[in-house]
């Protein structure tokens, strides 16, 4: 299993999320992660826009991985949303993004958010992969895709 199936619940799947831009889209991460996780809101938010100013974390074929380390934060978390309309989110082939991973971590945990990196970028580097979860019309049948992702040898 991979470490995002470890890491990804059902409850942190959010599928046809509207926003409008990736302001908007930070707000409501931090807002789902105060509700579903006790985070606070304001923390998540500046972690995640402060990343974003140093670099788009979009990775091209309509996908993001806005990824931060959280003061104060215990474990990792992750989230998927899946955007109704795609935004402009500066992508290398300049394409707007409805797939976003969330990889929020501790401060400290600086290999385990390389490795976690790594693997959502081989993830979303396979065709198949996206095109599968672009179908997905559930939060399960998501968790369900990303938990039978094999990592390639």
């Amino acid at each position: 299993m991979s470490t995002i199936a470890k890491l990804l619940s059902s409850k942190d799947i959010r599928l046809d999320m509207e926003v409008s831009s990736r302001e908007n889209l930070f707000q409501e991460i931090a807002r789902h992660m105060e509700c579903a996780h006790g985070m606070p809101q304001e923390w998540v938010f500046q972690s995640l826009t402060r990343r974003e100013k140093t670099g788009s974390t979009a990775l091209g074929e309509g996908v993001a991985i806005p990824h931060a380390r959280v003061k104060d934060l215990q474990q990792i978390h992750l989230a998927y949303i899946r955007l109704r309309q795609p935004i402009p989110f500066a992508a290398p082939d300049g394409k707007p993004v409805s797939d976003i991973l969330v990889i929020l971590v501790p401060k400290e945990a600086t290999e385990e958010h390389l490795r976690i990196l790594s693997e959502v970028t081989q993830m979303f580097s396979d065709p198949q992969f996206r095109q599968q979860l672009r179908q997905c019309s559930k939060a399960e049948e998501t968790k369900r895709l990303f938990d039978g992702w094999l990592i390639p040898a």
